[in-house]
This record gives C-alpha cells, sequence and structure tokens, in this order.
C-alpha cells in the first residue's frame, strides 16, 4: 500500500491519500480549500489512475473537512465518521465563520463507523479505532500489514492534541492513547493530522506527555 500526503489550508492540517495497485483509494482529512488545492489533490488522482472508494474523517474540525463537499461531489462520495461528530459537520458553516472561511455545507453522511470496524478498499484493510479526547468522535485508521496509523489530532510528534475546545476532554484523550495507540507495535508509523510522521516507540519513550504514564 501507498499514502500520500498533502498539507493543505492556513491550519497546514494534513489529508492522506491511502492507495495500492488495484487503483482504488481512501482519502482522509479531505482539508483542501483553496481552489488550487483542490486541483492539486485532484490531479494527483488522475494522475495515478485512482479511483476513491472512501472519503472519512479523523474528526470534524473545521480546518479537517474544508474539502469534504469537493470530494463528495467531484467523487460521488458520502463521509464515514463517527456518530458523535455530526454536530461539528451539521454547524461547520457557523463554526467556519469564526475562523474567517466561508464554508461549503458538507454532504452528511449515512453511515456511521465505530470502534472495531473493518473499512475495505483496494486488497486493504483499515481498522477505525475510536479514540475521543481531542474532540467528541474521533478516529484513527490502522493498517496492521503496512505498520502505519493516521491519527488527525490525538497524537504528534512530541505532543498530543489541544483539549481545550469544545469536547476536549484531556483525562480521556490520554486514555485514549494509552489503550489505543501506545498498544500498537512500536514499528508503527503514526501519521498525524498536522506535522511530521513519528513512531509509536518514539512516542512511548520521548513524548513528555506520556513519559511516566505509560
Amino acid at each position: 500500500m501507498h499514502i500520500r500526503q498533502f498539507s493543505f489550508n492556513p491550519f497546514q492540517v494534513n489529508t492522506y491519500i491511502l492507495y495500492d495497485d488495484t487503483g482504488e483509494c481512501a482519502i482522509i482529512d479531505a482539508s483542501c480549500y483553496e481552489k488550487h488545492e483542490k486541483k492539486q489533490l485532484a490531479d494527483f488522482i488522475e494522475e495515478k489512475q485512482l479511483k476513491p472508494v472512501l472519503q472519512l474523517f479523523t474528526h470534524c474540525h473545521i480546518d479537517h473537512m474544508l474539502g469534504s463537499r469537493f470530494v463528495s461531489k467531484t467523487y460521488k462520495l458520502k463521509p464515514l465518521t463517527h456518530k458523535d461528530s455530526l454536530p461539528f459537520l451539521e454547524n461547520s458553516k457557523e463554526y467556519g465563520k469564526a475562523f474567517g472561511f466561508d464554508v461549503e455545507k458538507p454532504v452528511l453522511p449515512e453511515v456511521f463507523i465505530d470502534d472495531g470496524d473493518i473499512l475495505m478498499f483496494g486488497k486493504q484493510e483499515l481498522k477505525v479505532l475510536h479514540t475521543p479526547g481531542h474532540a467528541a468522535g474521533s478516529l484513527c485508521y490502522y493498517h496492521e500489514s503496512g505498520n502505519l496509523v493516521v491519527v488527525g489530532d490525538v497524537l504528534f510528534q512530541g505532543s498530543i492534541g489541544r483539549t481545550d475546545l469544545p469536547t476536549g476532554d484531556h483525562d480521556l484523550l490520554i486514555k485514549s492513547i494509552l489503550q489505543k495507540l501506545m498498544v500498537l507495535p512500536g514499528n508503527t508509523t503514526v501519521y498525524s493530522g498536522h506535522g511530521p510522521s513519528t513512531l509509536i516507540a518514539d512516542e512511548r519513550t520521548a513524548n513528555p506527555y506520556l513519559t511516566g504514564i505509560y
């Protein structure tokens, strides 16, 4: 399996495309906002002759879903997310105004996913991990055979997600990280919602929010 990372919008959100040799792909956190960002995403999909079959959210804070409607309309894909994320989507236009974004109302999910669900694309399987704490409904996507996990804003290199936003809960976030992420193999690559990737083993030993706890 291959993974392609883009960094979009003023918040520099990482959008990921996961794909394999079948051409099917999953788009995680479609955050493209400007016209040229949407074109960059579409051009890559066309260049690689990919067929998007999954549109996924790690969570639905405004910066992570700015390109969701574009992906839904372009590729006829309704997004998948946890049911607790729905209020963020339903109120996205109002949230966007607070940050200076003119948000297109997203296409709402018709199906919700939860902890332990297995999502399929191509020859690949993604396991859904429910990891609230940064935001209600936060999800991570674990690809066991590829030794990688896409975590959104739950965990960063040397840091963790902020918990001072609505539905944030520091203790719950630490619990999610310890129970769902730190139990993964140490060589698992962590792809975060902002910034560089890291390894589970490195965060066990060097993350100041986790040392002394794990």
